[in-house]
């Protein structure tokens, strides 16, 4: 009988050991490199892994891919954005799935001096770096599910055009895109007040006129619409925000086309104060589409 209650005390000290430990476990952010064939360069980026990675090795994940604005690089989501905080927060109280994040860096620094931009251009093929060498590095050694009903993408200014660019020409790789006062689109007369057309911030803003996110959907053909409904859209800009125009300007576009999109307008302006309350929003609302729920239905 002793010895019965002794494997009784230790079974449960063990159990109560384990969790414990997992209970010390914690989310992480990590930053690493990866080497570009296509740019001839090194490349960097952030990667929020959830608390639960650390002791169940065998989970998956979805992915969420979370791109930065101009001027800005990977790890600014982490720092200013603080979306490790705000994940801990949503998966803590329900109101996310645990997921990885990833965010890579498209330049960085002053647009005149360095390459930035997340479409292809001239000495700067970062779209196709993107979809050829990042996304399959980043599946293949993150414990990432890799389909298009767990994958997402979402950004900010720049890369919230970014984020809808790829949503649209690459439909079949995400089920949701979540746009933050997002460079839509820039008028045509945009590029010409550049002395030096050949200048890399020229350069960018004729890729972005180019690559048109407003022009994509009012151009798209029956078929390219169909492709378009296959991802749950949502943007996000402030009443205050210079690209607000641009915003209203594409969510006409898709009530025209009727590809359903969310828009919502809040208080605010193209600051980080907006951006991370806007991850409130936004990781909840990828957690539903994950699971296949409707922008109503509750997680």
């Amino acid at each position: 009988m002793k010895m019965r209650k002794l494997g009784v005390l230790v079974a449960l000290s063990i159990y109560i050991l384990s969790l414990q430990a997992q209970s010390n476990f914690q989310s992480r952010v990590v930053t690493d490199t990866v080497y570009s064939e296509v740019l001839k360069t090194k490349r960097a980026y952030t990667v929020y892994l959830p608390k639960s990675s650390e002791h169940n090795k065998e989970k998956s994940y979805p992915v969420l891919y979370l791109l930065h604005g101009m001027w800005e690089k990977n790890d600014v989501w982490a720092n200013r954005g603080y979306v490790k905080d705000v994940m801990d927060c949503l998966t803590e109280s329900g109101e996310a799935c645990e997921m990885i994040i990833v965010t890579p860096d498209a330049g960085g620094g002053d647009p005149n001096i360095y390459q930035n931009g997340y479409f292809d251009m001239a000495g700067w093929k970062y779209e196709t770096f993107f979809f050829k060498e990042f996304l399959p590095f980043i599946e293949e050694r993150y414990r990432v599910i890799g389909d298009k009903q767990h994958r997402a993408i979402a950004g900010l200014s720049m890369g919230g055009g970014g984020a809808t660019g790829y949503g649209q020409r690459h439909a079949g790789m995400f089920c949701a895109v979540y746009a933050m006062s997002a460079l839509m689109d820039i008028p045509e007369e945009g590029a010409a007040r550049f002395d030096d057309p050949n200048g890399k911030l020229a350069v960018l803003t004729r890729s972005v006129i180019e690559k048109s996110c407003v022009k994509y959907v009012m151009s798209s053909n029956e078929e390219r619409k169909a492709e378009l409904r296959s991802v749950a859209w949502f943007v996000d800009c402030g009443d205050d925000d210079f690209l607000l125009d641009r915003n209203i300007e594409f969510f006409r576009a898709m009530r025209g086309a009727n590809i359903p999109c969310q828009f919502r307008v809040r208080d605010g302006g193209h600051t980080w104060e907006y951006w991370h309350s806007a991850l409130y929003t936004c990781l909840p609302f990828v957690s539903r589409m994950y699971h296949g729920l409707s922008f109503t239905q509750i997680k």
